[in-house]
């Protein structure tokens, strides 16, 4: 007689006297194969047959035809069919009952959800039920703003990635490539790799007056990292926090996040006003602050704004959390000093990155801590990422230590304040006294302030679509803005081109 001996329905012929018993086939499903298709057939098979299921056209407990009817209806061999018909088992999609055959596994639910690779072609409409997120996901806008879009004229924080040393770099990369060391390969420190902090305090000790030991870096993916770690360590839910106004909003995200209670403090020529944060919020348990070069404003945080604040910060028992994200650029003075050089009590949390004086997509950012926060830091680094990857750590402690770091600041510098220059003597030429220029003596922005019977938002978006990158002013504010401009980066544009974008703008600030 004729029994079915495996899982695919496949037959044998054993003798046994008696009744010929046999199992019903499978109804064969409308599947199409195509020899010519790069993907092999057994994928073909493999993805129909889980179509139809997710589809529901194939319900739970349904029987399957056998392998070899199934290959004679599609004019193919049984290997293909075999092979899908294994990876359907093995992901459960199928089920095998023994001396019955193969069917659709009746443990699927009858709402199966679409898998991810089938998402991406289906309907973006989405399917009945609940569909829940976090409160604090909903907090933040799903999109950047357009200003953020792509690389060219004013886009902010954007370096002149075309000056970097490449060649240098590439070589010290291969050098660390060709034979990494056992340290580059394991599992690493959660404070980063020591050589790269040990040649990181020396820097910072030497060229920003910072008081630190390599034990107290920690090194992280970059200022924004830097911000969620400390949050994550110093606030509870609904803790409150000084911000700068106007200021940064991507600290303003982050904390925003963490569920801080952001408590805006203004901001006037000399810094941050801290007179007006204590009566905001004398007991606020942290201040972000950015006292070399105040963002987006571009001043400095004057030396009596700083005593004050350090010595709010040690009566209240509050953290500053001082972000130093483009110090190394200034053109009318030396760089200034960073708070936490003055700090005698622990209580600045220092924030630096390579982000900006490199190229962004390096991620290399540091903090430097008070050393009793050391232990915390460390063990909740060990807890959301374990370590910071290294090979590019090591690369940049030689970048440090060979002199070729020190080399391309001085020739940034330069390069920054020609393009600086250009920008400002193009603006005051295409809009004279329409434009008020803040901030020009440092960094790679300037804010371009404009009238007040002007809105920033409208004008950036219309810009973006010409191919201009201009941050609206406005976006810096958490409360009804003051003032409303562009911040233009100046970083990545050459020279010759700025004239020509600046005309440009003149036309969408006029309409024409």
């Amino acid at each position: 007689m004729v029994i079915l001996d495996d899982r695919f329905g496949r037959s044998r012929h054993d003798h046994y006297p008696g009744r010929v018993k046999r199992a019903p086939s499978g109804i064969v499903p409308i599947i199409s194969v195509d020899r010519r298709s790069p993907q092999p057939l057994y994928r073909q098979v493999y993805e129909a047959y889980r179509e139809a299921i997710v589809d529901r056209r194939l319900r739970a407990g349904q029987r399957l035809p056998s392998t070899r009817s199934l290959a004679t209806e599609l004019g193919i061999s049984r290997i293909p069919i075999l092979g899908a018909f294994e990876q359907l088992l093995a992901e459960g999609y199928f089920e095998s009952r023994v001396g019955s055959g193969t069917f659709v596994a009746s443990t699927l639910p009858d709402e199966a959800p679409v898998p991810e690779s089938r998402a991406s072609v289906r309907s973006t409409v989405a399917r009945p039920g609940r569909r829940v997120v976090s409160q604090r996901s909903a907090l933040l806008p799903v999109a950047p703003g357009p200003w953020m879009g792509n690389w060219g004229a004013f886009r902010v924080s954007q370096p002149a990635i075309d000056h970097f040393p490449f060649q240098v770099w590439s070589t010290l990369v291969a050098r660390h490539s060709r034979n990494p060391t056992r340290n580059l390969l394991a599992y690493g420190d959660p404070m980063g790799y020591r050589p790269f902090r040990e040649a990181l305090a020396e820097y910072l000790r030497t060229s920003r007056a910072v008081r630190c030991e390599a034990e107290q870096i920690m090194v992280v993916s970059g200022s924004q990292q830097a911000l969620e770690l400390s949050a994550r360590v110093l606030l509870d839910p609904r803790s409150p926090v000084w911000m700068e106004e106007p200021g940064y909003a991507g600290a303003r995200d982050v904390l925003t996040l963490a569920g801080a209670r952001l408590v805006p403090v203004p901001v006037d020529a000399e810094g941050l006003d801290v007179s007006a944060g204590i009566a905001r919020c004398a007991n606020a348990r942290a201040v972000y602050v950015t006292p070399s070069h105040q963002y987006p404003l571009g001043g400095t945080l004057s030396a009596s704004r700083r005593l004050q604040l350090l010595d709010w910060a040690q009566r209240s028992g509050a953290w500053v959390l001082e972000d130093d994200y483009d110090s190394e650029y200034r053109y009318e003075s030396l760089p200034v000093s960073a708070l936490q050089g003055m700090d005698r009590d622990s209580r600045v949390i220092y924030i630096g990155t390579f982000s900006k004086v490199l190229y962004p997509a390096l991620r290399i950012g540091y903090l430097v801590l008070p050393p009793d926060l050391v232990p915390r830091f460390a063990r909740l680094r060990d807890a959301m990422d374990i370590f910071p990857p290294t090979l590019f750590q090591a690369v940049l402690t030689d970048f440090l230590t060979e002199g070729h770091f020190a080399r391309h600041l001085r020739k940034m510098r330069l390069l920054y304040r020609e393009r600086r220059t250009a920008l400002v003597d193009a603006l005051q030429r295409e809009f004279g006294d329409m434009l008020e220029v803040l901030g020009a003596q440092a960094g790679m922005h300037l804010v371009a302030a404009l009238p007040k019977r002007f809105k920033d938002r409208p004008l950036s978006e219309r810009a973006a679509k010409e191919g201009l990158w201009t941050m609206p002013l406005s976006r810096c504010y958490q409360e009804e803005p003051g003032r409303h401009g562009f911040v233009l980066g100046f970083g990545s544009t050459d020279v010759e081109r700025i004239p020509e974008a600046v005309r440009h703008l003149r036309k969408v600030v006029r309409g024409g």
